[in-house]
């Protein structure tokens, strides 16, 4: 129980300090907002910062879906096909890499569609800790039941699919709650991009705008929502997976 409040405990005095450290020196909302009045810049457009809340949400979990498709459907085709591994390796490890500020204008550009666009940026963070771990988990299993499988007759399809996949779903999940924050930082990046470029949307737009205005606790409110997004979705990952492996007889 102790445990389980620790956060909220936390949470409490680390608010408490911040409160009365502003008021006590007296420092200017447009430099660091006292929680009060990020509070207050909530209260006074929740719906707002919630419809782009939404918006920001619907495009992480886009990518999130398509990171998850590809990261397994790539993984498989490497453990299924060594000429496959040899092509597809150093390109995802070149993906991840590649800095998503510089190229995300371009991304938004050739793809045209906003929504469409924001999902692209979002799916190249998220996409390689799904494709990583998943190559890792079929990877996973030990020679003695490989070479069990080859001495019943099983061919490689028959081995990768009834040994190698159930042994990779750990790995899967694991990568995907990973995955879960990765995406929402990209949906963010890429949203703070277009934003930039005059196109609003989410609310990494609604963060730019207060910046431009020094509006700095509708900004602190923004960053809150997101950070509690962000926490919502890694637990939701969490207990979905822990939920999958108990069904599944492994937890």
């Amino acid at each position: 129980m102790i445990a389980r409040l620790a956060p909220f405990l936390f949470g409490s005095i680390a608010l408490a300090l911040w409160e009365g450290l502003v008021r006590a020196l007296e420092v200017p909302a447009y430099i660091l907002p006292a929680p009060s009045l990020v509070v207050a810049a909530f209260a006074a457009d929740p719906v707002g910062l919630l419809v782009s809340l939404f918006s920001t949400l619907t495009v992480t979990f886009a990518a999130l879906l398509v990171a998850a498709v590809l990261g397994a459907a790539m993984a498989i085709g490497m453990a299924a096909s060594r000429f496959a591994q040899a092509a597809i390796q150093p390109w995802a490890v070149a993906l991840q890499v590649t800095p998503l500020p510089a190229i995300a204008p371009l991304i938004i550009i050739w793809v045209g569609d906003p929504f469409a666009s924001l999902v692209v940026c979002a799916t190249i963070v998220a996409f390689f800790p799904l494709f990583a771990n998943t190559a890792t988990g079929l990877a996973s299993p030990p020679p003695e039941l490989t070479d069990l499988f080859r001495l019943y007759g099983a061919g490689r399809v028959r081995t990768l699919l009834l040994l190698r996949v159930p042994a990779a779903i750990p790995y899967f999940l694991s990568g995907l709650r990973i995955s879960g924050g990765l995406a929402l930082v990209g949906a963010v990046v890429a949203e703070l991009v277009a934003g930039s470029g005059g196109f609003a949307s989410g609310l990494a737009y609604r963060i730019l705008e207060a910046s431009y205005r020094l509006e700095m606790p509708r900004m602190f409110a923004a960053l809150v929502l997101l950070a509690l997004a962000g926490i919502a979705i890694n637990y939701g990952l969490g207990a979905v997976g822990v939920l999958l492996m108990r069904r599944r007889g492994d937890a």
